[in-house]
């Protein structure tokens, strides 16, 4: 997938937080430790510096949904932040994406904090961010 293509789909999916750019899908992919995993009708953008992983991002067409492409997209993260020898993951996901918190907790995700008001939503009002964790060694995504 291309940058471009990377920020169409993203702004298909997203508007809390705000969809990606071009050009920061660009920027994001040339910084030391990112790397991007694929499926068919979706991606998932990681980052592994110093034994902590961070899952940047995922996106799955919205028409190709609750076919598992998220699940195994999760799944490949977890297996390549672990030959890149993480310790622990972490992620950000807003407050009120049920889904995608459901998604994480089945797949071993901790939810560990809360960054108030961290996401601002198209109709002006803020959201809390909520962290979520995972010990890398002995996870089963």
């Amino acid at each position: 997938m291309t940058p471009e293509t990377l920020a169409q789909l993203h702004a298909a999916c997203f508007t809390t937080p705000r969809p990606w750019s071009q050009a920061e899908f660009d920027s994001l992919l040339q910084a030391r430790g990112v790397f991007l995993l694929t499926e068919p009708g979706g991606f998932l953008l990681g980052r592994v510096i110093a034994g902590e992983a961070e899952l940047l991002t995922l996106a799955v067409d919205p028409s190709q949904r609750r076919a598992g492409i998220a699940r195994a997209l999760v799944g490949a993260f977890h297996e390549n932040v672990k030959t890149r020898e993480a310790q622990t993951a972490f992620l950000e996901v807003a407050e009120d994406n049920t889904a995608a918190r459901a998604l994480y907790r089945a797949t071993g995700w901790i939810e560990s904090g809360r960054r108030k008001a961290y996401y601002h939503a198209p109709d002006g009002t803020r959201r809390d961010a909520i962290i979520m964790v995972l010990p890398v060694d002995g996870a089963d995504g």
